[in-house]
């Protein structure tokens, strides 16, 4: 019984310990570094890093845009945009505001819906503390100069290559 309870006492030390180490962490990182880890994990560069569906990201261009899209049927052809801060072909007229509004509520600062495929209804649930970071993120990359393709309309034919989506 002894041992129980030591181990359950131990192991309750053990999980304060890592919450703090967590908290200490937490602590220590900067907005723009805790935006680029969620923009790691949450995998923004999977659509918008040119290479990156052929398992070769450019990481000269990293967030810069993909030409490599997506085909929604019935919907049109849609490639990852320009997340960098490039004033013509990026974010870069974008307030931080307008980034956060855009990944939670999936307006655009021109008032159009982003594109279906873009999950913000998943990223709607970030704290706002998290949304900011993300935005703050994206402001600090290095500006990347490159216009994606499209978007097509579903009657309109693409330039680029791209995935057809199929939904069950």
């Amino acid at each position: 019984m002894r041992k129980a309870i030591g181990g359950a006492a131990g192991g309750a030390v053990l999980g304060l310990l890592v919450v703090i180490g967590v908290a200490r962490v937490a602590a220590a990182e900067t907005q723009v570094e805790w935006g680029q880890y969620l923009v790691t994990v949450i995998g923004c560069s999977d659509c918008h890093t040119d290479g990156a569906f052929a398992g070769k990201p450019d990481m000269a261009h990293f967030l810069g845009g993909s030409s490599v899209g997506f085909e929604m049927p019935g919907l049109g052809y849609f490639y990852g945009s320009n997340l960098t801060p490039d004033p013509e072909t990026g974010l870069g007229n974008w307030t931080a505001k307008q980034i956060v509004t855009a990944i939670t509520t999936g307006m655009r600062p021109d008032g159009r819906e982003l594109a279906p495929i873009m999950p913000w209804r998943g990223l709607s649930h970030l704290h706002p503390k998290d949304a900011r970071a993300i935005a703050a993120y994206l402001k600090s990359l290095p500006p990347v100069h490159n216009k994606v393709p499209g978007p097509f309309g579903a009657s309109e034919k693409p330039t680029a290559p791209y995935f057809k989506i199929v939904a069950p």
